[in-house]
């Protein structure tokens, strides 16, 4: 599975991609959207984050980081017109924010629109993408293909540690490339065998994410965490009500976003009260203690590498 752009509650197994007019102007944003972030601030309001950040969702590239850590979150603007697309191991979890797309896959040797709502992502979208660091033994990919077609015009592999300047490269080599000049593939330099087997599992259809809120809103109330996708998934997403978690540490970061009603984390002795949308990343490696109020609704995410499955 392959994809190029994104979004609404769906989790898409594997896969991205877009396309850029003005290489320049590309560069320069990926330049400035990707750059390392060790110092960025745990808690985050979203949605004044957002506001501050809205011209880092301008075309051509059209997304930021909020954090760049274990996990990777960040959020995509629209329109967006980029053609390449984007391989990867690992899963993302994709939720539209403001606005409608239609995410644009490659399934099973076919291309695949999965509209949502009114189709195509209007001007002044927004969505949230979330990706984890890959481990050294993977390998991302960035293909375009033959107009109207999954013939392969053109693809590089590479390890990726950060996409941001790795990308600049390798769009680079293909606007140069004679490929690019003549739309059709060079058989002097054939597509090499991919390092592993592309994802045969079909893309879940986007839900509308309040109305699944909704409907599990006993069990949210509960207190008992509600899995929103399953085990069979590396990337863990739960709802969580009213109830604590008792001090813990786990290998892998988690992303606490506050939907409803308050909360309080305490990481490393300092204290971080949310209340409805403020975030808190918790890095990797570090104890936490979370208590929730009794009209909590918090998302918790979280992408275990020992919870990926071989293909």
């Amino acid at each position: 599975m392959i994809r190029e752009f994104r979004q609404s509650w769906s989790l898409r197994l594997r896969r991205r991609g877009r396309t850029a007019p003005d290489l320049l102007k590309l560069i320069t944003y990926l330049l400035i959207g990707f750059v390392e972030m060790a110092n960025e601030p745990l808690f985050v309001n979203v949605s004044k984050w957002i506001s501050e950040n809205e011209n880092a969702f301008l075309p051509p590239v059209c997304n930021k980081l909020m954090h760049f850590r274990q996990l990777n979150i960040m959020f995509v603007g629209g329109p967006n017109t980029r053609k390449d697309y984007h391989i990867e191991e690992g899963e993302e979890l994709f939720y539209q924010i403001h606005g409608d797309m239609c995410l644009k896959i490659v399934e099973n040797g076919k291309h695949k629109d999965i509209h949502i709502r009114e189709g195509e992502r209007q001007a002044k979208t927004v969505g949230l993408v979330v990706e984890r660091r890959r481990l050294l033994t993977e390998k991302d990919a960035l293909r375009y293909y033959v107009d109207n077609s999954t013939e392969i015009l053109w693809e590089r592999w590479f390890h990726c540690k950060n996409l941001g300047t790795q990308l600049v490269p390798v769009i680079k080599e293909f606007f140069a490339s004679e490929e690019h000049r003549t739309g059709k593939p060079n058989p002097a330099d054939p597509p090499k065998k991919a390092p592993f087997p592309l994802n045969t599992v079909s893309v879940m259809a986007p839900f509308r994410f309040k109305d699944r809120v909704d409907g599990l809103g006993a069990d949210i109330a509960s207190g008992k965490p509600v899995d929103m996708f399953g085990p069979e998934f590396e990337t863990e997403v739960l709802l969580l009500g009213p109830g604590e978690t008792n001090t813990t540490k786990h290998e892998t970061d988690r992303w606490i976003w506050q939907l409803e009603g308050s909360s309080e984390v305490t990481l490393n002795g300092e204290k971080f009260n949310l209340t409805m949308g403020d975030s808190v990343l918790i890095p990797e490696k570090n104890e936490y203690h979370w208590k929730r109020s009794k009209d909590c609704i918090s998302l918790f995410v979280a992408q275990d590498n020992d919870r990926k499955k071989p293909f």
